[in-house]
């Protein structure tokens, strides 16, 4: 597995958040637009649920360069984040090489797993219903309100989030989605083509399946 694609969110409870996406589809005006999970963190590496303050590791740092530059060449023409700091950090890389300044939104966080942060995520269940955070219904409505919001903006849209923002967002499109495409910064293309969704990674040349692996 290539640095770029190590995958550390868990998968208990997605088709509980598939059931609840399904019944509030997202329908953006625009056919296409862009995502971006943020680099890694040094509590992505150890598998531990992280508070907004999270920074990026060395390693996150240098994948959000990786991706400023796979998505330099892109038509975007509006940058939208999550305000947390492993996304708004991710967000600036990127923003710089497309000469954009990225608007920052609280309601594109992560999920807020409150007790749990600080815990290992090694066996995160996204059914649960962790003390002081969000359910998974209250998550998935949040998300949707702002990703609604964020593809109303001059397209293409790039949208910086999180894992679990992807999960939603794929749902809400009915996209299934690899595993191999939720690396830290890995750059995806959403593309629909009639009714219907589809995702597509940015690749180097040279990269071939490597993002993938």
């Amino acid at each position: 597995m290539s640095q770029t694609t190590s995958v550390h969110i868990g998968t208990g409870g997605l088709d509980q958040l598939v059931r609840i996406a399904e019944t509030q589809p997202l329908s953006p005006a625009c056919d296409h637009f862009y995502f971006l999970r943020h680099g890694q963190t040094g509590r992505n590496a150890q598998r531990i649920f992280q508070a907004v303050d999270e920074p990026l590791s060395e390693l996150g740092l240098q994948q959000a360069a990786r991706a400023a530059g796979l998505l330099a060449g892109e038509p975007i023409r509006t940058v939208v984040c999550s305000d947390a700091r492993r996304a708004n950090d991710t967000a600036h890389a990127v923003g710089t090489a497309l000469k954009l300044v990225p608007a920052a939104q609280a309601a594109l966080r992560e999920r807020n797993f409150g007790a749990l942060i600080g815990t290992s995520s090694a066996n995160i269940d996204w059914a649960c219903e962790p003390e002081g955070g969000e359910t998974l219904t209250q998550f998935v409505a949040r998300t949707r309100a702002a990703l609604d919001e964020a593809l109303r903006l001059p397209a293409p849209v790039l949208v910086v989030a999180h894992g679990g923002t992807l999960y939603a967002l794929a749902a809400l499109l009915g996209v299934p989605v690899d595993l191999g495409l939720l690396g830290n910064a890995q750059p995806l293309r959403f593309e629909r083509r009639g009714p219907t969704w589809g995702v597509t990674p940015l690749l180097r040349q040279t990269d071939g399946n490597a993002a993938l692996a």
